[in-house]
């Protein structure tokens, strides 16, 4: 028998890549297709693996466990646990759906009466092989509760990713691009001039941040107090703001008016002129999908595809 082992391993290294694709996709995570492929490539190795003395190790499910953490590891990173827990999960929930899917077509149009004559006569009593009956008892309901929690997870994540909005904000030469979610829980507003307010993270952002920023998001409570002053430049744009957290008391925090803010949201882009800015150096987002929370009054008034909106 003649076997073409590098057909097979290149349909498997599309097949595994084309799934971390899936993942991603899913998980609405962006991504790099060089890092895609070179996941797809430690999974395709178990292929060439089973060809050589060590197949009996490679084909062991422990084995298989390894190559999908690394697969996963290479392809999206490790930010935190329940970062890489969620895509090694949805990697196996798209395994499954796909593979069960390609499986369940295969055997609706394969038909061997021959082959079917052989699997009843081999059928333990009539009623089928005990193990697989073991199998299917305690595999369905744990199949099931698994499918349902990951379902939801993806409905979540798709949820979150609606109000994922690209958002530039332009301080004097400093021009910042992030990624910010639209949260209907931020009413912040200036008391006096009722401007929003927008909270941006320089966490992964601050070695190319100025001196200013990086003291108001470092030690805010010292431009409040006084004991660090503004340059005489910035002194127009500070606001000094209360701000109040559930289960603390009131707060005092720093917020600057910018020179821009470009909100761009389904294709529409909003360019708000009356809002504010505050800095922090905690990260927003567990996963880093975002690194602003933008006020929703940032986003009202009239809107137009392809060009700028000035939103009041």
């Amino acid at each position: 028998m003649i076997v073409y082992l590098d057909v097979i391993w290149a349909l498997n290294l599309l097949f595994d890549s084309l799934l971390l694709f899936l993942t991603a996709i899913i998980l609405k995570r962006r991504i790099r297709l060089w890092r895609i492929f070179a996941g797809g490539f430690i999974g395709s190795l178990i292929i060439l693996l089973s060809f050589t003395p060590v197949n009996a190790i490679s084909g062991h499910p422990l084995s298989k466990l390894l190559f999908s953490i690394v697969m996963v590891l290479i392809a999206f990173g490790y930010k935190r646990l329940s970062f890489f827990i969620k895509a090694l999960m949805t990697l196996y929930v798209s395994t499954f759906l796909i593979g069960g899917a390609l499986m369940g077509v295969h055997f609706f149009i394969q038909y061997d009466p021959k082959l079917t004559v052989g699997v009843l006569k081999s059928s333990v009593l009539g009623f089928g092989d005990p193990i697989s009956w073991l199998f299917v008892l305690i595999g369905f309901p744990v199949a099931w509760h698994f499918s349902r929690k990951n379902i939801e997870s993806m409905e979540m994540t798709k949820i979150q990713y609606d109000q994922i909005v690209t958002v530039t904000v332009v301080i004097e030469e400093q021009t910042l691009y992030l990624k910010g979610l639209v949260d209907s829980g931020n009413q912040l507003y200036d008391p006096l001039s009722k401007l929003p307010v927008m909270f941006v993270s320089i966490k992964n952002q601050f070695d190319n941040m100025s001196d200013l920023i990086k003291k108001m998001a470092a030690d805010p409570e010292a431009l409040v107090l006084g004991n660090s002053e503004f340059p005489e430049e910035w002194q127009s744009r500070m606001r000094i703001i209360p701000y109040q957290v559930v289960g603390q008391t009131s707060q005092l925090i720093i917020a600057v008016k910018p020179d821009r803010i470009l909100i761009e949201h389904n294709g529409f882009e909003y360019l708000c002129d009356k809002g504010l800015v505050t800095f922090t150096l905690q990260q927003l987002s567990s996963d880093d999908v975002f690194q602003c929370i933008v006020h929703p009054k940032m986003l009202t008034g009239p809107r137009q595809n392809g060009e700028t909106v000035k939103v009041s």
